[in-house]
Formats: C-alpha cells, structure tokens, sequence
C-alpha cells in the first residue's frame, strides 16, 4: 500500500508497539479476519517504536502474505503517544482507527466504529472500557481518579473510560495534526476539538502476552501532561496554596508569640518554626507546579520534532526521513 493509493482507502488502522513480539502473532490472527471482513479497501499502519525485541523483524514476515500492512519504523523509543503522532500523521484512509497491540481493545469493534460513523456521519466514534474488571483493582481507581479529575478541569465533553481506542473521519484526522503540541494527549485534544461523536462500549480483555507498557511512572507522567497541558489550574491552585499558608502563619505567629510571652519556647525556635516549616514547603510546591509549565514552555520554543522516522515500507525504497513534528 503507497501513499498514493490513499484515495482508494476507506479505512487505515495505527497499531503503536514497543516490544511487542509476544503479542503480535495473537494480534495479526484476530486484527486481519476483523478488518477483511468489513469490505472496504483498508490499511493497517504498525508503527515500531524502537522496539529491542524481534518486533521489525516479525512484522517484516507478516507483510510477505499481508499487503495491506505498512511498517514505520521510528529510530528509537519516543514514547506511545509519539508513535500514534507518527501512524495518524502517515495513514490516508477516509477514516483512522488506533488500536494497542495488546488486545486489550477488541479489534472486531473496528467495524461497529466504521458503521456507526457512517450511519450517523460522525467524525469521532470513542471505545469505551464498559467493563474493566480484567484490570487491577489498582489501576481501575486511578483511573477513574484520573477521568474525574481531567473532566473537572477540561469539562465534561471528555468521556469517561475513554482511553486511545477510537475512530477518526479524515476531517478529524487532518484537524489534529494541525495542532501546534508537541506532548499530545489525543484522550484530551480530540474531545477539546468538539467533532460530532459517538461512543461504542465494550468489555476490556486482559493482556494478550508481554508486559504493561505503562507502568505506574508513565501513568503518573501520562497525568502530568494531562493537567497542565490542558489547564492553568494548578497555577492557581499555587495561589491559592500561598494565600491559605499566609492566613495560617499568621495564626501560628500569634501562637508562637503568645508561647515566647509565657516563657515556653527556647531562643530561636520561634522563627525557625514559623518561617520553615511553611513559607519554605509552601515554596517548593510552587516552585514545582511553576517548574512543570516552564518546562513545556521551553519545549515549545525548541521546536523539536515529536519523532524521527527511520523506515517506512510504504515508500519505493526505505531510506531515512526528515523530522516530522506532532
């Protein structure tokens, strides 16, 4: 499948990985039944993401009897989000479904996204995780945490247990890689857009092989990015946490001196206890919050590209390519 045949395709589906080679058998014996059983000219964009494993090589093999599987290789790890970047801002069907490769999202739900897209004229269909009781106990309260908390500061136009499962028009697609971020969070950019849309539900499935390729780290980082990438709140909330902390040092600098009048302190504990304890916290917190914003401001003005791409075999010869930014 080239570039130039992307008028003829009606469907492209972006599958990020990152040493999935455990996975992928599973996922191409359920993923290629699901999509040749739709009818329509389609593509599926594997993007590897730097994979140490045999990922390249196994995905090579699957394209000897797979035409319509293109592989981009990025020339190391940028993280999932940088890959989806890489598989929407490359695939050319009129619609672009994402999908792990992990089979948590069932890919037979691909074409009840296609057919409620099309019978609504819908820009955006969302998976939503119905059931989640294959997750831990764990990671379903931090994420429901996580969706709460993400719905009061960007609004309730955000679906709730809407992960990176989802059905894009060709209008919705070409609107998101207009967006100037270069640290994406498509659960929050593609509500924010505002595209008609629609919801199909479904019951999350365990892992299929491998391990998690989102650890606790990267779900924290994942929250971080979240909120100040979507919010200025935590910018007032450092005002607010310094307004509270000044009201309560007054009350301590009355208790304190009122304890120095008595004769119950020792020299200097007053303005020790006073002034470190919590203008110096209150301080750190802010600092910290400042400190997240600055940082995205100072990767902004770099303008360095989400990824790099190394290969991909959609192009006549697979050759090195130019920065491409998300």
């Amino acid at each position: 499948m080239s570039p130039a045949a992307g008028s003829a395709v009606t469907l492209s589906v972006v599958v990020p990985m990152y040493n999935e080679e455990d996975a992928l058998p599973a996922l191409a014996a359920r993923l290629r039944p699901a999509l040749d059983g739709i009818g329509v000219p389609y593509e599926v964009v594997a993007v590897d993401d730097g994979s140490a494993d045999k990922t390249a090589d196994l995905l090579t093999d699957l394209q000897t009897d797979w035409p319509q599987l293109r592989v981009v290789g990025l020339r190391r790890n940028y993280g999932h989000q940088a890959a989806l970047t890489a598989g929407l801002h490359r695939a050319v069907g009129a619609y672009v479904a994402s999908i792990d490769a992990d089979l948590q999202d069932p890919p037979e739900k691909i074409a009840e996204m296609l057919a409620l897209a099309h019978r609504d004229r819908l820009d955006v269909v969302y998976g939503i995780r119905e059931d989640r009781s294959s997750d831990s106990g764990f990671k379903r309260r931090t994420a429901g945490a996580y969706y709460w908390l993400m719905r009061k500061l960007t609004g309730p136009q955000l679906p709730a247990q809407a992960g990176d499962f989802r059905l894009l028009s060709r209008a919705a697609v070409e609107a998101v890689k207009a967006l100037p971020d270069q640290q994406q969070v498509y659960r929050l950019l593609v509500p924010w857009l505002g595209f008609p849309s629609g919801q199909v539900r479904y019951t999350r499935e365990e892992r299929v092989a491998g391990r998690t390729k989102y650890p606790v780290t990267k779900m924290v980082r994942l929250a971080l990015d979240s909120i100040t990438g979507f919010s200025a709140a935590p910018l007032r909330i450092a005002t607010w946490l310094g307004l509270v902390s000044f009201l309560v040092c007054l009350g301590l600098l009355a208790f304190s001196v009122t304890a120095y009048l008595f004769g119950h302190t020792v020299p200097g504990w007053t303005s020790l206890f006073v002034g470190m304890l919590f203008i110096g916290a209150v301080q750190l917190i802010c600092a910290g919050l400042l400190g997240e914003y600055i940082g995205r401001i100072y990767t902004a003005v770099q303008h360095r590209p989400t990824y790099y791409v190394g290969t991909d075999s959609a192009l006549d010869t697979a050759r090195s390519e130019g920065p491409e930014q998300g």
